[in-house]
């Protein structure tokens, strides 16, 4: 009987984690408004932004995305999509409020996000580029667990994702 009750606890636990959307509506992030593009990247048709699948930290390995993503300040943030557009040369950058709630599937939670594009996001806090325009310390972040927006202390730990705008070339 406990192990049951252990299995049963277990499977409560676990569903729990798994995303959940509504099956009678249309999606606000359909896989087909978005293109793969070479290794970790997809562009998103509608708003010419060329998106990071994984969530920095992570990595793609041609299926989905694997290991921990990682949590930064949000001045760490801002330096990391410096030194990734430094690196490559592409533009690479943090999102603007906009942008990134652009990609949100407001059909889902935990996470709200097209998961057969964006794999394994966490179902939390992103940063973004838009500062509070009321506080200097604070910044705006998107919620992946069910789309919300707000503030936060740009001191706190937050997950990032990078974007650039699609070059037609590519």
């Amino acid at each position: 009987m406990k192990g049951l009750f252990c299995f049963i606890a277990f499977a409560v636990s676990f569903s729990a984690l798994a995303q959940t959307c509504l099956t009678d509506a249309i999606a606000t992030t359909p896989t087909q408004d978005f293109v793969e593009l070479q290794n970790d990247e997809v562009w998103h048709q509608t708003t010419d932004l060329v998106w990071k699948r994984c969530a920095e930290g992570q990595t793609w390995n041609g299926t989905t995305c694997a290991g921990e993503a990682i949590k930064y300040t949000w001045q760490q943030a801002l330096t990391l999509a410096h030194t990734a557009s430094k690196e490559d040369l592409l533009g690479w950058r943090l999102p603007n409020v906009k942008e990134l709630a652009s990609v949100t599937e407001r059909l889902c939670v935990r996470p709200a996000i097209n998961d057969s594009v964006f794999p394994q996001t966490p179902p939390d806090d992103f940063w973004t580029s838009t500062p509070s325009t009321r506080d200097p310390e604070r910044a705006w972040v998107v919620a992946f667990f069910n789309s919300s927006h707000s503030i936060k202390q740009k001191d706190r730990f937050v997950y990032v994702r990078l974007v650039r705008t699609y070059i037609a070339e590519e």
